[in-house]
């Protein structure tokens, strides 16, 4: 085979595989990717906090009211820390978000949902737990906040503890 052939195909090839790469959004770079989740409302700077109150700060709060219209249901005792189920309830008017915090957890805040308005203002979730742990609701009504929590046991190995 002739040897510009073989550099045509090669350099044809290579572009095809860039082509690909580039089409399915495997090359963009991180900072394009900050960009978009930013847009989106990804807020990375509240899922690095340490701290309940950090948590409240980083998601644009002040501090939050405790609330009986709150329902945070979770086992008093997990056995997996891996997969600790966790539902929440707000019956609190112009719920517009739901926040899930481990107090304990090396990064405070488990998860975030922004609700549409006019949706059922409950979200159900598993979330991993290093150890046993205050589990928080926090919950984003009429631009103020509100919190409710549950304190978590973990069991090594489901031996109890």
């Amino acid at each position: 085979m002739n040897q510009t052939r073989r550099q045509a195909l090669k350099a044809g090839g290579n572009l095809a595989l860039m082509g690909a790469l580039f089409a399915t959004g495997l090359t963009r770079s991180v900072l394009a990717r900050a960009a978009e989740q930013a847009a989106a409302g990804w807020n990375p700077a509240a899922f690095a906090t340490t701290s309940v109150d950090g948590t409240i700060k980083a998601l644009n709060g002040t501090s939050a009211a405790q609330s009986a219209e709150i329902t945070l249901t979770a086992p008093s005792i997990a056995e997996n820390g891996a997969v600790v189920p966790i539902t929440v309830t707000s019956n609190l008017p112009k719920t517009q978000s739901i926040a899930i915090l481990v107090e304990k957890n090396p990064n405070t805040l488990a998860a975030a949902f922004d609700l549409a308005e006019g949706t059922t203002p409950t979200v159900n979730t598993r979330v991993k737990m290093g150890q046993s742990s205050n589990v928080y609701a926090l919950v984003k009504a009429d631009d103020k906040f509100y919190v409710t929590s549950k304190e978590v046991k973990v069991t090594l190995g489901g031996c109890g503890g």
